[in-house]
C-alpha cells in the first residue's frame, strides 16, 4: 500500500473517531414529569418539562428526553444518563419512593449521576425517604417543618457558581417553599443559590397548606431563606433543589428558566456557558402541551 493511500485511510479514521467521540461526549438528561394535578396552569409538569427539553436540546452536546405521567415505563430509560430531573408531585406519593425506585435512584447517585428535584418534587416524608433525598440533593421539604407560602422573593444577589451564570435579579410570585431540612452532618457541600428574606407577613401566613403559622418560622423573622441550592456529594456527584415551579407561566421568565437550565447542565457535568443557557420561550409556547383539567 502506498504511503499516500495509507495516510488518506488514517485521516478518514481519525475524522470518524473524532465524530464518534463527539457523539459519545453528549450529555443525556432525563426529565421525569409527574402526573396531572391541581388546576389549569398549575403543576403543569409535562408542559414545563417539554419546554425545558426544547431549550436543552438547542445546547451543543446535550440531549434531553421527557418521560411523563410520573415515571418511565421501563427502567432502561435510565441507561447512560448523566442527570435526571424529577418535576412531579411529592409527599407520600413522590414517584421516586414508590416500589423499589428509591434504591434505583440511590444507585444512580452513588455512581455520580446528577439528580435535580423541582417544586413539589423536593418533598418526601421524613425518615428513610428524607435520608435518601438528603443523599441525592442535600436537603428536602419536610412536612410541618418547611413551609409553602405563595409569595414573590426578591432575588437580588447571587453567589459565584456555574448555576447562577447570566442570572439577573428577578422577583416573581410562586409557591416558593423555604426552611428545607438540609443535612447537617458535614457530608457533601450545599451552596444556597436563590436566596431572599421573607417579610413578616409571609412568615405569618397563611401558607398554602397547612395554613400555619409555625412558631419556628415566626422565630426566624429577618432571616434569609434558600429557594434553590446546589449539592456536591462526597463522590463528586451533583444535585440541586428548586422550590419554584407551581405556576407554569413562570417558565416564561428568562431568569427563572435560566437558573434551572444552568442547574441541569451543571448536575450533568456539562459546561455551563459564560452567560448561562440562552433560551427564549414565547407566550404561545406556554399554552402548548397543557394537561386537560
Amino acid at each position: 500500500m502506498r504511503n499516500s493511500t495509507r495516510n488518506a485511510i488514517l485521516a478518514v479514521a481519525l475524522i470518524l473517531n473524532s465524530l464518534g467521540s463527539g457523539y459519545a461526549a453528549n450529555k443525556k438528561i432525563l426529565l421525569i414529569a409527574g402526573k396531572p394535578s391541581h388546576g389549569p396552569g398549575d403543576h403543569e409538569f409535562r408542559a414545563g418539562s417539554l419546554l425545558l427539553q426544547n431549550c436543552l436540546n438547542k445546547v451543543q452536546n446535550v440531549e434531553a428526553e421527557v418521560h411523563d405521567f410520573g415515571w418511565p415505563k421501563d427502567d432502561s430509560a435510565f441507561d447512560g444518563i448523566d442527570a435526571v430531573l424529577i418535576y412531579a408531585d411529592g409527599g407520600g406519593g413522590h414517584p421516586a419512593i414508590q416500589k423499589n425506585r428509591a434504591k434505583l435512584i440511590d444507585g444512580l447517585a452513588n455512581k455520580g449521576i446528577g439528580i435535580g428535584c423541582a417544586h413539589y418534587g423536593v418533598e418526601v416524608p421524613k425518615g428513610d425517604p428524607g435520608k435518601y433525598m438528603q443523599n441525592w440533593i442535600g436537603g428536602y421539604y419536610e412536612h410541618a417543618f418547611s413551609v409553602n407560602p405563595m409569595w414573590a422573593p426578591d432575588f437580588k444577589t447571587f453567589p459565584k457558581h456555574p448555576i447562577t451564570r447570566g442570572v439577573k435579579p428577578f422577583k416573581i410570585v410562586d409557591e416558593w417553599y423555604f426552611n428545607m431540612r438540609f443535612r447537617n452532618d458535614n457530608i457533601g457541600k450545599i451552596t444556597p443559590l436563590l436566596v431572599a428574606t421573607p417579610s413578616d407577613k409571609v412568615r405569618n401566613g397563611p401558607y398554602v397548606w397547612p395554613k400555619g403559622p409555625y412558631k419556628h418560622i415566626l422565630s426566624n423573622k429577618g432571616r434569609t431563606e434558600t429557594m434553590m441550592w446546589s449539592y456536591i456529594r462526597e463522590n463528586g456527584g451533583r444535585g440541586f433543589g428548586f422550590t419554584g415551579g407551581h405556576k407554569h407561566t413562570n417558565w416564561g421568565n428568562d431568569n427563572f428558566r435560566k437558573a434551572v437550565l444552568n442547574g441541569l447542565l451543571w448536575i450533568a457535568k456539562s459546561k455551563v456557558p459564560k452567560n448561562g443557557v440562552e433560551s427564549t420561550v414565547k407566550i404561545k409556547e406556554l399554552k402548548e402541551n397543557l394537561d386537560p383539567k
